[in-house]
């Protein structure tokens, strides 16, 4: 599928060019959400956010240098703020909200950055903020101390106590989706009428006001976009229920010769048993190659 759908809301052509200026950027700002906010999903929905703050702002950057910090305090600053407002910083911080003293621990060897970036999660924001941008994306204690707003000396606090507390836990096992056998039925009935091109059963499953974000494309009512008429025409694929990071999600396979490959995430959302937001990730493909990094 290409990116067609008529810019609306957020989405407009000059947002476009300022993402195409940033390209080079997104794919590790992305895993810095993601590793932050412990979902794939949730961090690319955040560092959507911040792309468009960035954009909205890009006037006061005086220099062009200074994007790649800027752009990075901004998205740490919606990833904080999604820690502090939902569940996900108790289940990050359970059993790790203590500052007691530890001894300085050494940075980890070459090739345990991938390791390090899975169990951040575990740590409360700021130590897991330092361990990220020190061990897996090698900004100086300076940097990171203008990021966090905090100082170089705090800074290597925050590591040593977040490398301690890294290096105590005991392994870790992938999360099992959860079981929600009314969701489940429901995406079940969605994929059948999605694969069957029946898109007027589909919308019958959706609220009148269901929303619907496309990422760099569209973010609106979905009775107002053209959204199924660009799978319509869109290039061979199949839809199909999976899993990210224990969370029940739609994959949408996209034939490769005869093989099929899968290519991107759908995330629906629903209230009382309809359909009330829908976020496709086809121009996303960072999303599943950092789920299949984990697997791996």
């Amino acid at each position: 599928m290409q990116p067609r759908l008529v810019p609306e809301g957020l989405f407009d052509l000059r947002y476009a060019a300022f993402l195409e200026t940033v390209s080079h950027l997104r794919i590790k700002l992305h895993r810095y959400c993601a590793r932050m906010t412990g979902s794939a999903l949730d961090g690319e929905d955040i560092m959507q956010e911040a792309l468009f703050e960035a954009y909205r702002k890009i006037e006061q950057l005086d220099d062009a240098q200074a994007l790649r910090p800027w752009l990075f305090r901004i998205a740490h600053n919606r990833c904080i703020d999604f820690i502090r407002n939902s569940q996900a910083r108790q289940r990050a911080e359970a059993g790790y909200a203590s500052d007691e003293i530890v001894l300085p621990v050494e940075p980890a060897g070459p090739g345990a950055g991938r390791a390090i970036e899975r169990l951040v999660v575990h740590l409360p924001p700021k130590e897991r903020a330092c361990v990220l941008l020190k061990d897996v994306f090698d900004h100086s204690l300076e940097e990171i101390a203008e990021l966090v707003g905090s100082t170089s000396g705090g800074v290597k606090s925050a590591l040593n106590r977040g490398r301690a507390k890294l290096a105590a836990l005991p392994a870790q096992q992938a999360a099992a989706p959860a079981h929600d056998p009314e969701l489940a039925r429901l995406l079940d009935r969605y994929v059948e009428l999605f694969n069957r091109r029946d898109w007027d059963g589909v919308r019958a499953m959706a609220s009148a006001d269901a929303r619907l974000r496309v990422s760099d494309c569209y973010n609106g009512l979905l009775s107002g976009s053209p959204y199924f008429v660009e799978y319509e025409r869109g290039e061979p694929w199949r839809m199909r229920q999976g899993a990210i990071e224990g969370e029940i999600v739609l994959v949408v396979d996209r034939l490769h010769r005869e093989e099929w490959r899968p290519a991107y995430p759908v995330r629906i959302h629903t209230d009382g048993g309809v359909i009330d937001r829908i976020a496709d990730y086809y121009a996303c493909p960072w999303i599943l190659d950092l789920v299949f990094e984990d697997a791996g």
